[in-house]
């Protein structure tokens, strides 16, 4: 039973459905990519084989010539420009054995559409110049008799047949047709017409001058319409500029000319050797936080992505030989395998051209085995010819005898045939150049430890077989990767191992010890030199030079470098409780700050005393060495202290003139600003992201003021109060008078009373985490907060103490104490946050509600007691404004 694709269909793409007939052609839209899939199997495929690679054919309309071949397991894409866009088809057909079926219609023919334009038109003196002799100043001629070359540059033209009119310049009267060219064929999208009879033309035109203008129009044969360019005319190779002068009277017919093609190896293509291999893949195994965790790149994917290198030094010569009978022309089963080989290479490398040189023995007449050797070269031609190669890439020649004799009484009379000395020499000796597929070496970047230490690698390589090698056994690709490590400098203390795919395990390591005296030259770990580690594995598909490496594996350091910076106002100690949380900073070791931590007390006799610490650490080699440097800089965070030391006292200056205003309004009003607080950390270290090759540099950045600013303006109401009623008609006299009383009775007790209102306000900014990739940018890890509050405290509060025991330093036989408070605000943050759907800022509304509260507590000789008593009267509430995304 048979097996094998039956139908083939379009699966993705843009075609014209009403010009196209199902299951027989289909018209493409130009420009874009095309896929095509396997529509039906015959009724003998297995489900194994429906898996295996298929051999996609593109061919020419007679389906006698493969313009392009490719074994794909995914199926077909074709794009079709509009320069091929016509009434030429092309035939795509998919086989399962490689082989075309020339009775059933397994394919599709296809051609693309878009309107027909003439895009360049050039006149030419020469075939095939790119210099043009059209012109409008009448400084470039020919002369009547000359020959010329038409060339034109089409869309939507590529098959039809067009006319081209030639029309002369008139001045004062109508333009004048000269000349008109039939049947003139459009190929590959161009038309090069050789004209041999300008001198006919001279007879057509009408009043001859020194120096006429001819142009030419071209209308479709088949639409009977006139060809425009891109400006929408139809007036094309303005002007042909012919001098009255005759050079020949000869008038040829114009001959109609398939462009030039000069076959050179292509460098382009996709390569598709059966000599390859598909994916490497490398996976890092390391301890992250404890666990440990798998990352696994892919650095190489069937070639996507790299970069070919274009040089004719890597350029591949291929020699093959097949051998014959003595004076036979029979290709054996042998010979038939070679060429099958060579078939599918040349199909699926477009333009190289093959050289088939026969051979003949000297056993008889040297004239007959002149013939003998250009019949079996011929016979090898004929063999690709049929196999769909364009005849035109094949040039064989009949070499003849191998050391040429006539001497019929010696080796060359067939009673002296030796089989062993002569069989070499029936041959046919087929070569052709291709360029290497050969690539810039891929680099892959590592963190890794020291080298007593190091960091495990795995890796894959699928795919990869080299039995077809087009290579001689001499220089085959081994099926084997090579690995060098070379550390710092090539040839220096290599260290080179051999491994077998499809997977093996290495260690790398970086060059920074453990126990580095100066790690400092690390601070920036990119810039150092990393180790190198060379992995080496070739094919005839990819990386064909094994001169050069495949894969460098660059190992750098894998430090991490934490700065901590704090700065603190009228705050003599430090407060780790202040930092951001998640930050490295807050798990700095109280040994490791004493020893790296350096504190600079600024300002010491002015009024704003200030605190500035610094620290800065290192860790490496997976953790295991720790070290402080924070000395090796000090000095140069000191002037910088120093600077910003000088900046607060502008906030200190503004302190003193709002407590000098509040004097003067004689209300007891008192002002406390509370200085910033600001705190950042800050940490850089190497690390790999969304599975890149190349590494990150990574930035943590922690900071916050807490707050930013804050104030409190603190009133004695019941100062307030008296102060008011002094001024007599404008204050309250009666309040002030109950107040007073209230007061001195207390004061008759030796109570103290204090009745206070505070309002305050404060700003403060958080950021959690903040991570800055060098790559991707930053990326919200925490989150950002700018938010704050402002209320009012209303407190009343009265002590008293009744008596003291002689003899003692005041202490109390009884005592009394009740606060009675209500504190209430209102504020929000304005929190910067990402989720899913990407980076937002998110208003949020607080208010406190009120509480009011009430304290007593009592002492008589044993008696104690205390008691609170605490009310809500408004609730507490908060708001989620809509999130507005940002990207």
């Amino acid at each position: 039973m048979a097996k094998g694709v039956k139908k083939i269909q379009i699966t993705k793409g843009l075609y014209y459905p009403d010009m196209s007939v199902k299951g027989q052609r289909v018209t493409l839209k130009p420009d874009q990519w095309v896929y095509f899939g396997v529509e039906e199997w015959l009724p003998g495929t297995t489900a194994e084989d429906k898996k295996k690679e298929i051999i996609w054919m593109r061919q020419t309309n007679n389906r006698k010539i493969i313009i392009n071949q490719a074994p794909s397991k995914g199926g077909y894409k074709f794009l079709i420009s509009k320069q091929f866009c016509g009434s030429y088809h092309y035939y795509i057909e998919a086989s399962l054995s490689g082989k075309r079926d020339p009775k059933n219609p397994v394919g599709l023919y296809v051609k693309g559409w878009c309107d027909p334009k003439i895009v360049t038109s050039k006149w030419t003196t020469q075939r095939g110049s790119k210099t043009s002799i059209k012109n409008q100043n009448k400084s470039n001629f020919i002369s009547y008799g000359h020959v010329v070359y038409l060339n034109l540059m089409t869309e939507g033209l590529n098959g039809n047949t067009v006319t081209i009119e030639l029309w002369n310049q008139q001045t004062a009267k109508k333009d004048k047709l000269v000349h008109v060219y039939n049947n003139v064929l459009v190929i590959d999208g161009e038309i090069n017409v050789k004209i041999e009879n300008t001198y006919s033309w001279m007879a057509h035109v009408d009043n001859i001058q020194n120096v006429e203008e001819f142009y030419i129009k071209v209308k479709d044969t088949a639409s009977k319409q006139y060809i425009k360019d891109n400006l929408g005319d139809d007036l094309h190779a303005i002007y042909l500029n012919v001098k009255n002068k005759v050079v020949t009277t000869n008038a040829n017919v114009s001959k109609n000319q398939t462009p030039t093609k000069v076959y050179k190896p292509d460098v382009n293509s996709v390569r598709q050797e059966p000599c390859r291999f598909e994916m490497i893949k490398i996976t890092e195994s390391e301890v992250k936080d404890g666990k440990a965790s798998n990352t696994t790149v892919t650095v190489f994917d069937n070639g996507k992505g790299i970069k070919k290198i274009q040089s004719a030094a890597l350029q591949e010569r291929i020699e093959r030989t097949i051998y014959y009978k003595f004076d036979s022309t029979v290709i054996d089963k042998d010979g038939v395998a070679i060429l099958n080989n060579v078939l599918k290479f040349l199909l699926e490398h477009r333009d190289s051209t093959m050289n088939l040189s026969g051979y003949a023995c000297v056993i008889g007449k040297q004239n007959y085995n002149k013939g003998l050797s250009q019949r079996r070269a011929d016979v090898v031609k004929k063999f690709f010819a049929d196999g769909g190669l364009d005849p035109s890439r094949i040039i064989s020649v009949g070499k003849g005898e191998i050391d040429p004799t006539d001497d019929k009484m010696g080796k060359d009379n067939i009673r002296f045939k030796n089989e062993k000395d002569y069989e070499s020499n029936r041959r046919v000796d087929i070569s052709f150049v291709f360029n290497a597929h050969d690539a810039q070496t891929i680099n892959y970047e590592v963190v890794a430890p020291t080298e007593s230490t190091k960091k495990d690698l795995t890796i894959d390589i699928s795919g990869f077989d080299t039995n077809e090698c087009y290579h001689g056994s001499k220089n085959k690709h081994k099926k084997q990767i090579l690995m060098i490590d070379v550390g710092q400098a090539v040839d220096k203390g290599d260290t080179k191992q051999t491994f077998a795919p499809p997977s093996f395990n290495y260690k790398v390591y970086s060059n920074m010890s453990r126990f580095n005296a100066a790690p400092i030259q690390y601070i920036w770990p990119i810039a150092t030199n990393p180790n190198q580690f060379h992995m080496n594995i070739h094919s005839c598909r990819y990386f064909s030079n094994d001169k050069r490496t495949t894969v460098l594996i660059k190992a750098y350091p894998d430090i991490k470098w934490e700065l901590a910076l704090e700065f603190q106002v009228n705050v003599s100690n430090y407060k780790a409780a202040n930092m951001p949380p998640g930050n490295i900073y807050a798990k700095h070791q109280e040994k490791s700050r004493q020893a790296g931590y350096k504190r600079m007390q600024l300002n010491k006799d002015g009024k704003v005393p200030i605190n500035v610490g610094v620290g800065l650490s290192a860790e490496w080699d997976a953790g295991r060495e720790k070290r402080s440097f924070t000395n090796e800089f000090a000095d140069k965070i000191e002037v910088v202290a120093r600077m910003i030391a000088t900046a607060v006292d502008i906030v200190q200056n503004a302190i003193n003139y709002a407590q000098s205003a509040a004097k003067e309004t004689a209300i007891p009003v008192g002002f406390n600003l509370r200085y910033p607080k600001f705190t950042v950390v800050g940490k850089w270290y190497l690390e790999r992201v969304n599975e890149r090759a190349a590494l990150s540099v990574i930035g943590e950045v922690g900071f916050g003021f807490k707050p930013l600013i804050g104030a409190e303006v603190v009133i004695d109401i019941i100062g307030a109060a008296i102060a008011v009623a002094s001024y007599g008609a404008t204050g309250n006299p009666a309040a002030a008078k109950l107040i007073n009383k209230f007061r001195g009775g207390l004061e008759k007790l030796g109570a103290s009373v204090t009745f206070t209102a505070t309002f305050y306000g404060e700003l403060e900014i958080m950021v959690d985490a903040l991570k800055i990739d060098s790559i991707n940018g930053i990326n919200m890890q925490g989150k950002t907060t700018i938010g704050g509050k402002m209320g009012a405290t209303i407190e009343l509060s009265i002590s008293i103490e009744v008596g003291t025991v002689k003899g003692t330093k005041a202490k109390p036989i009884a005592t009394f104490k009740a606060a009675a408070k209500a504190d209430s605000y209102f504020g929000g943050d304005i929190v910067i946050d990402s989720d899913t759907k990407g980076l937002f800022i998110q208003p949020v509304l607080k208010f406190s509600g009120v509480v009011l509260s009430v304290e007593i507590e009592g002492e008589v000789g044993w008696w104690k007691s205390n008691f609170k008593v605490e009310e809500k009267v408004m609730k507490e509430e908060t708001y989620y404004m809509d999130k507005k995304y940002l990207t």
